[in-house]
């Protein structure tokens, strides 16, 4: 039984260690703050969950520990780095951060017309 926890937690930590990798190469080379911020927003939250995960299980099954820190922890970032993600986003856009020339659609200037049009 022991092995096979092991392997959970290093698969934990391995999944945790390359989402958190690829996030940092995401805000690293990705071209404007909008991208860069669902970079950091979605691929380092799921990178610590994962490394947390990883810690919380190493404590209970190898050591009989229940940590229940580790568990509003995982629940706080779960829940706050989204919106925090979004809300950044959302300030970029509302002070006039232009989006890269690379970038197709924008949603929200398509909705701002359409809701002056019907107003």
């Amino acid at each position: 039984m022991s092995e096979i926890i092991s392997w959970i937690i290093g698969f934990f930590l391995i999944v945790g260690g390359l989402l958190s990798l690829v996030a940092t190469f995401g805000v690293l080379r990705l071209p404007d703050i909008y991208t860069r911020n669902h970079a950091a927003s979605k691929g380092a939250t799921l990178g610590i969950m994962s490394i947390l995960i990883a810690t919380f299980l190493y404590f209970y099954m190898e050591h009989g520990h229940f940590n229940s820190n580790l568990i509003l922890a995982i629940v706080f970032i779960f829940v706050t780095a989204p919106v925090a993600g979004h809300l950044i986003a959302r300030a970029a856009y509302n002070t006039g951060v232009e989006l890269s020339s690379e970038s197709v659609r924008d949603d929200l200037k398509d909705k701002e017309e359409y809701e002056k049009q019907h107003s």
